[in-house]
């Protein structure tokens, strides 16, 4: 059985506002990473996300971006106890027009080893997705930043 548990929202936005709330730091640590993004979401890079409720930078590897369509990212595995497993997982942004205002963006986590040792981890991170998602909406649909205060 792979683990991997699929997350996606409607944004009613165009794609190009939706992808860059994603792709541009500045946007992304207004709403989601709230302890700061050190760059852009550029293929090749490796980008420090920190996140206010958790300790620590988190190395972000950029895979594969294709402007306005999907961002795919590898990050460690955790245990499901928040310490490193010791391999990554990857993650797949896509992006979708479903009209000129708005935006199908679908999350997916996949990678993750040993089923029986890894389930409460994918299952924890695919909660964090759905949160990241909904972040994205509020942020981008109403400038809202649904993390402060949420820890």
């Amino acid at each position: 059985m792979e683990l991997n548990f699929p997350v996606q929202a409607k944004i009613l936005k165009p794609i190009s506002e939706v992808f860059d709330a994603v792709y541009n730091p500045k946007k992304l640590s207004t709403y989601f990473v709230t302890g700061g993004a050190s760059g852009p979401m550029d293929e090749g890079a490796k980008v420090m996300w920190e996140f206010a409720d958790f300790p620590g930078a988190f190395p972000v590897y950029v895979k594969n971006v294709k402007k306005n369509e999907q961002i795919v990212f590898e990050w460690e595995a955790n245990d499901g106890t928040g310490h490193g497993a010791g391999y990554n997982t990857t993650v797949t942004f896509d992006f979708s027009e479903v009209d000129e205002y708005s935006t199908r963006v679908k999350i997916l986590e996949s990678g993750w080893r040993d089923p029986d040792k890894f389930l409460n981890a994918a299952v924890g991170n695919s909660k964090g997705w759905m949160q990241m998602v909904c972040c994205l909406k509020a942020y981008v649909e109403y400038g809202i930043n649904l993390r402060k205060g949420f820890m």
